[in-house]
């Protein structure tokens, strides 16, 4: 079968015993950086030594049936370089060519930077979206940021130091300056930080420079007072622009927190 393992984020002392056992069994490793692999091998005291495959972004498409034909005969174990595989790292094309040929999947649970950020954050944890690493270009960030204004549930980002103020910035002038978020860097690491506040905040706070890991975090947006007839009113406009009914009466449910239900038996209602 194919093996998703987590791999600590910064603490070693997170590697599961299941880690562990999985990477002294292992014969094959399918690894995003094969360096980093051998520094976690040795690092855990770990004798064995699997043959290793690089599997990252410019070669995944290219491996994953390779892959997953050995998958079919023995283990393979796929790691990134930190947390869980296939979240904004190598592993998606791979899991994927296991399903459609119908190669068992199965996962090694552990730390992710995702939902260690979101805890300690201090935002609301009951909806929330992971929205990856924002764009590089300013104009690609601002169209990107300009369409989440209005996401309710908490939204989630991975960012490099050299981007972050830019990303801040960027964020504030979207989600307005008293939007609240947090920023935390090296998680479970010796200079583990937190910083938390509004955006404007934030941006002052970052000004002085900052480095290592990092993952924000921010709030969404206010769940808008419309009327039932004014959410109607949208869910219809949005239909006459070309989106579908159940698109449509979804959109505005998470804009105005009506019953997406409701809106659309009460658009199919008044279209007769």
């Amino acid at each position: 079968m194919l093996i998703l393992a987590a791999t600590p984020i910064g603490n070693l002392g997170d590697a599961s015993d299941r880690l562990r056992t999985a990477l002294e069994e292992a014969t094959v490793v399918a690894a995003e950086d094969t360096r980093t692999t051998q520094r976690l091998l040795q690092a855990l005291k770990i004798a064995n030594r699997p043959r290793l495959i690089a599997l990252h972004d410019h070669n995944e498409k290219q491996r994953a049936a390779e892959l997953v034909a050995l998958a079919a005969e023995d283990d393979v174990l796929l790691l990134s370089d930190a947390g869980m595989p296939t979240v904004s790292d190598p592993g998606y094309a791979v899991v994927a060519e296991a399903a459609a040929r119908g190669v068992d999947v199965t996962a090694l649970p552990g730390p992710s930077a995702v939902i260690t950020a979101l805890a300690l954050a201090g935002l609301p944890t009951d909806r929330f979206t992971f929205e990856g690493f924002a764009p590089r270009k300013a104009g690609e960030r601002r169209t990107v940021f300009g369409a989440l204004a209005s996401e309710p549930r908490t939204m989630v980002f991975f960012e490099a130091p050299s981007r972050l103020s830019d990303t801040l910035v960027a964020m504030a002038e979207a989600f307005g300056e008293d939007r609240r978020a947090a920023v935390c860097r090296e998680l479970t690491k010796l200079h583990e930080e937190v910083a938390r506040g509004s955006l404007a905040e934030l941006v002052a706070w970052v000004s002085a420079g900052v480095r290592g890991e990092i993952v924000v975090v921010v709030e969404g947006a206010p769940v808008r007072a419309v009327s039932a007839d004014d959410a109607l009113a949208q869910v219809l406009r949005l239909v006459a622009g070309g989106m579908r009914l159940k698109d449509a009466a979804g959109e505005v449910s998470r804009e105005t927190g009506l019953a997406s239900r409701d809106l659309y038996r009460a658009a199919v209602a008044a279209r007769g």
